[in-house]
């Protein structure tokens, strides 16, 4: 079901219960690896209060989020040094295939897709750095000094490396999370985009496998496939009932994807991981 765009959604409380920022760090790279591995396209953080200006947690959930998913390379021409990242250095690294592990020209093959960042602009073109040895030029000029962009290597000859600019959509390959930071509560979201399939998880739910032939004739149809969360203290049906709605009205499928659970409560990071896996095992991700 490759033509399937898969988006998740994350509370902004994700993190109340973590107190300290190396913790809150470690928590979203979590996130951020599950939804590397199981190729999660987006990556919605909703706030799930009414009552309360998430806005700084949702900064910084995302800022973490944009940072893990940024190759290296790119980092420190697109991060600035601040407290928010203070603990960047305990991230695992990502390793998606737009994470090369090679900085050498002579590795970098002809058709291959590259994250590049422009540095530049001469007579010839733009200036491009994409993490090999040698920066790259790009011909076309609709791009800005600063700006990120996805290309393909179309030329690599005596270390002289010329690219082109692509759609990160068009590459043929998994190619990372985009990160959305949603203004709505989740119900409200849910009422103002257009997703084709929506499952929220919840401990109160459907036992996921009771529905899970009628989710995969769904799942074969849909271009945009939402898997929703909830809080550490709160679940999906508690934060939509705070907007005056009710989860079943805002949900295709509702399902509990850790039945007979051991503990009090399952984490939203332990959550998510359980629930991947699982949609993966089923419509094959």
């Amino acid at each position: 079901m490759d033509k399937s765009k898969l988006f998740i959604a994350i509370p902004a409380s994700i993190i109340s219960d973590t107190p300290h920022l190396r913790e809150k760090t470690s928590k979203i790279g979590l996130i951020a690896r599950a939804a590397a591995i199981f190729r999660v396209n987006k990556i919605i953080v909703y706030p799930d209060s009414t009552r309360e200006n998430q806005l700084r947690d949702l900064k910084f959930i995302a800022k973490i989020l944009n940072y893990i998913e940024t190759p290296q390379y790119l980092r420190k021409n697109l991060f600035k040094i601040e407290s928010d990242l203070q603990y960047a250095g305990i991230l695992p690294p990502l390793r998606a295939p737009h994470h090369p592990t090679s900085g050498k020209n002579r590795d970098l093959k002809v058709g291959e897709y590259r994250e590049g960042i422009i540095l530049n602009q001469t007579k010839e073109g733009l200036i491009v750095d994409i993490g090999v040895q040698s920066t790259a030029l790009l011909r076309e000029r609709q791009f800005s000094v600063g700006e990120r962009l996805t290309v393909q290597v179309i030329k690599n000859d005596n270390n002289r490396v010329e690219i082109q600019a692509v759609n990160r959509d068009d590459v043929s390959t998994y190619w990372g999370f985009q990160v959305i930071v949603e203004d709505q509560t989740f119900g409200h979201m849910l009422q103002t985009q257009l997703f084709d399939l929506v499952i929220s998880t919840a401990r109160i739910a459907d036992n996921f496998v009771d529905v899970s032939d009628k989710i995969a004739k769904r799942w074969s149809k849909a271009e945009k496939v939402l898997i929703a969360f909830g809080a550490p203290s709160r679940g999906l049906h508690e934060i939509v009932k705070e907007e005056g709605l009710s989860l079943e009205a805002v949900s295709d499928f509702i399902v509990n994807t850790v039945p007979k659970q051991g503990t009090a409560t399952v984490r939203t990071e332990e959550a998510l991981l359980i629930s991947l896996a699982l949609f993966n095992a089923y419509f094959n991700l």
